[in-house]
């Protein structure tokens, strides 16, 4: 502990710098989106330190906690305005499908047959009248490999 507190007297910012480090290594590992601006925080403080401002163990503190406040609140801000919707990430592609117009591929029998949607040939589930090949339907919901639709 001691050799912390000299590390920290003597050049404090290489203790920010590790801090930034590991929290980033962790936001990499885990992608929690959580530690992302912790991290920057850590970073801008070791930079701060680095210049020679003289804000004691405390000042160093209560910078990163400003520092991290403030930019947590500014992304998720800067997140609102860019995908103001609740719509689904853009990686989770099955959830996009919702919504989305579908053409049948392969008649239904029995309330079951297949559908053409954002690429892909789908197993489809279908209540009521059943559409014939080539005519168009709409994605309801996702349930498992096969998707629930009804007629556009």
């Amino acid at each position: 502990m001691d050799a912390l507190i000299n590390l920290h007297a003597a050049q404090p910012y290489w203790i920010w710098l590790a801090i930034g480090v590991i929290l980033l290594a962790v936001e990499a590992a885990f992608s929690t989106e959580w530690l992302l601006w912790p991290a920057v925080a850590a970073g801008v403080v070791a930079v701060v330190t680095a210049l020679g401002l003289p804000l004691g163990v405390l000042g160093e503190v209560v910078l990163f906690a400003a520092l991290t406040v403030l930019a947590t609140l500014l992304s998720r801000r800067l997140v609102q305005r860019v995908n103001p919707s609740d719509s689904p990430d853009i990686n989770a592609r099955d959830s996009r499908l919702v919504g989305q117009r579908a053409q049948v591929v392969q008649a239904f029998v029995d309330g079951r047959g297949r559908v053409f949607v954002s690429g892909s040939e789908w197993v489809a589930e279908i209540e009521g009248a059943a559409p014939l090949a080539g005519e168009s339907v709409i994605v309801e919901a996702i349930d498992g490999p096969k998707l629930k639709v009804r007629a556009a």
